[in-house]
């Protein structure tokens, strides 16, 4: 029997061509298996090969979506394969980003099977699992074969076009579809059976699981604003020029605090955002229609405050995992209620 032929994707890092410093390295091809598809052949045996490996900085991507799914195709497209695999991307939010949008791209340009693997809070879950296969893995490549060992199982399940299970027999994403089954009991005997569960606190799934909230009490008003101090705290990526503690321009790994006594203004030049999801043009032009400090001076001078706190904080929103955000949100916090804070002022972009 001939092995079915696949096209795997990964970054420039798991491609081995370099860390951060190469993230905006554009396409290429490499036939056969590159980095973590050496594995991943190992454990497909004889039922698939891995014909080639398209390699994309995870920045290059980001930044030029379009024109690098329209490179990869290109490069793509003499190669008659029957599947493609992406990643998989752990919990690397561009990375993920990038799987999920070049796995679209290929299932709809090429009509074959597409698949990738991302840790559940990855920010291309949302954008891709109604589209494509996403697999659940780890949020690290501590998790590596564990996820390739899934991956090089669904991906022969897919070539081979055998029936695909639920999410939790499959160990995919859930993608929002409902599908009819033969059930041995009515659907209110199977009600009564859960509410009788529930109401003697046994364990029971339900059969329409509801999407989960999160809901934050708004804190009380701040009373005496007069004496209140006030901070500055910001999701835009406002820093000082140069970008000196390296926030990532997307899926932020960290925050940053910076010193703004004695400023009256954040002047262009000085100042500059790292967000990658927006047009920075105007952000660069005058960094305070992200981070209002000419305004917060006025008011503070006005006597509206009492004070404008001695730092700002600054981070990236731009598909930065939630609890990546929550540990953010959490330390600065502390901090600010530890000095004394009365209120923060939160912008975003």
């Amino acid at each position: 029997m001939e092995k079915f032929k696949l096209v795997h994707y990964v970054n420039q890092f798991y491609g081995q061509i370099g860390g951060e410093e190469k993230a905006d390295q554009r396409p290429i091809l490499k036939d056969g298996s590159v980095g973590p598809g050496v594995q991943l052949q190992s454990l497909l045996n004889d039922s698939a090969e891995i014909v080639a490996t398209v390699i994309c900085g995870d920045t290059y991507f980001a930044e030029n979506t379009n024109e690098a799914i329209g490179e990869i195709l290109e490069l793509i497209k003499y190669y008659e394969f029957d599947g493609f695999i992406a990643g998989p991307a752990f919990n690397a939010g561009r990375y993920g980003i990038a799987c999920g949008a070049i796995c679209k791209a290929v299932q709809e340009k090429f009509q074959v099977p597409v698949l990738t693997s991302m840790y559940p809070e990855n920010p291309g879950v949302d954008l891709y699992s109604k589209d494509i296969y996403i697999l659940k893995c780890g949020k690290s490549a501590a998790n590596m074969r564990e996820a390739l060992n899934n991956i090089g199982r669904f991906i022969t399940k897919l070539l081979e076009g055998r029936e695909i299970g639920f999410p939790e027999e499959e160990g995919y994403i859930l993608q929002g579809r409902r599908v009819n089954v033969w059930a041995e009991e009515i659907g209110a005997v199977r009600a009564v059976n859960m509410l009788l569960k529930k109401m003697k606190g046994e364990e029971f799934e339900t059969e329409l699981p509801m999407p989960i909230f999160d809901r934050v009490k708004p804190a009380p008003p701040v009373k005496d604003m007069e004496n209140s101090i006030i901070a500055l705290v910001t999701t835009g990526g406002i820093v000082p020029k140069n970008n000196p503690d390296h926030i990532e321009s997307a899926n932020a790994s960290k925050f940053a605090k910076y010193n703004i006594e004695g400023l009256n203004d954040l002047k262009k030049g000085e100042y500059e955002t790292v967000h990658g999801g927006f047009d920075p043009v105007y952000a660069l032009d005058d960094p305070d229609r992200v981070l209002p400090l000419d305004a917060m001076r006025v008011i503070e001078k006005e006597g509206v405050i009492g004070k404008l706190y001695n730092y700002f904080y600054t981070t990236v929103g731009n598909t930065t995992a939630v609890s990546s955000a929550e540990r953010f949100g959490e330390a600065i916090a502390k901090e600010l209620i530890s000095n004394g804070v009365s209120g923060a002022i939160l912008t975003s972009t």
